[in-house]
């Protein structure tokens, strides 16, 4: 099955990212109440639950462990 994240909308194009690509598709072919950061079926623009949530979850620890790092010494803003 091939997948795809929801990385933004776009007026009526949905922004995917595909393979680490970024790929379009209109908006009214994806599932009623498809969110940016969905994983979605290619096929059926359905939301995969479990493959989102697992992305989610990652993100999540993955924005834990860049808190506890220190920033970086010096003048530093983003």
């Amino acid at each position: 099955m091939s997948q795809a994240t929801v990385d933004r909308f776009e007026e009526g194009l949905a922004v995917l990212i595909v393979d680490g690509r970024e790929v379009t598709r209109p908006r009214a072919g994806l599932a009623p109440g498809v969110r940016e950061g969905d994983v979605i079926d290619l096929a059926t623009g359905q939301v995969d639950a479990k493959a989102t949530e697992a992305l989610r979850e990652e993100v999540r620890q993955a924005r834990k462990r860049a808190a506890r790092q220190s920033p970086p010494p010096g003048d530093f803003e983003l």
